[in-house]
């Protein structure tokens, strides 16, 4: 049971935008917080930004092989959550 008392207090470290408790109780937190200019979300899967992003960290995945190998690193979360399919951002997952 310790893990779900742990997700239902997990934070985010100081300036992230999300956290996962994995299986084992670790938490790992991931993405940049706060709004995007005007108030909206900073995260929009499907954009040119998010094309942008996706193309960046396909070279991370390249360049930090341990990272990404694990489901639970913060790359392959944030890329999760860009909705990344290799080098694009798509708005809807296929």
């Amino acid at each position: 049971m310790a893990p779900l008392n742990l997700m239902a207090k997990a934070k985010p470290a100081k300036g992230k935008a999300k956290v996962k408790v994995t299986a084992s109780g670790k938490r790992v937190s991931y993405g940049q917080a706060g709004k995007a200019k005007g108030g909206g979300p900073r995260v929009k899967p499907g954009t040119k930004k998010g094309d942008a992003y996706c193309a960046r960290s396909a070279g991370q995945m390249k360049d930090h092989p341990k990272a990404a190998k694990d489901p639970n690193s913060p790359l392959r979360l944030s890329r999760k959550r860009w909705k990344c399919r290799g080098k694009k951002s798509k708005a809807t997952f296929e």
